[in-house]
């Protein structure tokens, strides 16, 4: 198996983990529509002991479908993007991202209301995406984050507490969460192959003649100075040369 056919069985991979993972967050709000039932005690309630299972289900859980529509078309896109783009890091960011969020949120947020949705890890991969591409700096991770910005930029708004109904606590943890992912994992994944002109080196009067390169053709070509000397004194020699 080539490359190409490895790489695309990776993409199936990753579209089929993925929507399973969608899959279940609708099949969780589908059960509790159609049976009238209300899963909200599943999310994390603040400083309480038995809130302490939303960590786990939290994310599963949704007010409605407007709210998990938002949710899940972004968390799509976004964890695919994560495993493709950075496939040893995905999974260690993912989960963080997923747990540390929920004690975060169990812990600092309001309490005597149930925090519920996918939202804190949305927040949390969009951060690491954003953050990841700026401290790398090669050409795929910074597409990736102008690709972020222009779709998701908005998004920042939802860091404030500017709607009681809103956990704007899962939010800010998710961000916070996603750019300390970002300065430990930055160099986890390798970065792309830079284009010939990045590799260039610039010479300047402070460089040693024999260090200077010509790269000509994918090859490099050392020239030793003692050793055209050698060779200008053998042809000044034959030609009579003075």
């Amino acid at each position: 198996m080539d490359s190409s056919d490895k790489d695309k069985e990776r993409i199936k991979s990753i579209l089929l983990n993925t929507f399973l993972f969608i899959l279940i967050i609708w099949a969780v709000k589908t059960v509790e529509s159609i049976f009238g039932l209300e899963f909200y005690t599943y999310g994390i309630l603040p400083k309480d002991k038995g809130g302490l299972l939303g960590i786990f289900t939290s994310p599963f859980i949704h007010a409605d479908f407007s709210h998990l529509i938002s949710n899940t078309t972004t968390l799509f896109a976004i964890v695919f993007i994560l495993f493709y783009s950075y496939p040893r890091s995905a999974k260690a960011v993912f989960f963080i991202t997923y747990f540390v969020n929920g004690f975060a949120v169990w812990y600092f947020a309001r309490t005597g209301t149930y925090h519920i949705g996918a939202s804190g890890l949305v927040y949390g991969l969009l951060s690491f995406l954003f953050f990841v591409g700026i401290f790398r700096k090669d050409a795929k991770a910074i597409a990736i984050t102008l690709i972020i910005t222009f779709m998701y930029g908005g998004f920042v708004w939802g860091i404030f507490p500017t709607d009681p109904k809103i956990s704007f606590e899962s939010h800010l943890a998710g961000m916070i969460i996603g750019l300390l992912c970002a300065v430990i994992f930055r160099k986890k994944d390798p970065s792309e192959k830079k284009y010939e002109w990045e590799d260039e080196e610039e010479y300047t009067e402070d460089m040693n003649p024999e260090d200077v390169r010509i790269h000509e053709d994918a090859e490099e070509v050392y020239f030793d100075e003692d050793e055209i000397d050698e060779q200008l004194e053998r042809i000044k020699n034959k030609h009579n040369i003075k």
